[in-house]
């Protein structure tokens, strides 16, 4: 299954009410799994992204609806890219001509 990794800012909604942000990483979680998206790994950071989330997807549909629905609630702004494991990597990288 695809991996992918999302940088994650919050609004100015969801640092109003961060207090119940870890309420709503549970909540994430839950919308991902009828999507077929595992949640693997959250991290809070420090820098310009305040979470970073890796995501497994089946596609790319699936990724968005998930993201889609977690965004539109409005406390987070999400960037998200495909991320290819060393595997996929070399496959990659081998059939360059």
């Amino acid at each position: 299954m695809p991996t992918y990794i999302s940088l994650c800012r919050w609004t100015q909604q969801g640092s109003e009410k961060i207090k119940e942000s870890p309420s709503r990483l549970d909540a994430a979680k839950k919308t991902f799994e009828p999507l077929g998206v595992k949640l693997r790994d959250f991290y809070m950071t420090t820098g310009r992204y305040d979470m970073v989330i890796i995501c497994d997807a089946p596609d790319e549909m699936a990724l968005a609806k998930a993201m889609l629905a977690i965004s539109s609630k409005g406390s987070i702004k999400t960037e998200t890219v495909r991320a290819f494991n060393e595997d996929e990597y070399r496959k990659v990288i081998g059939a360059l001509p």
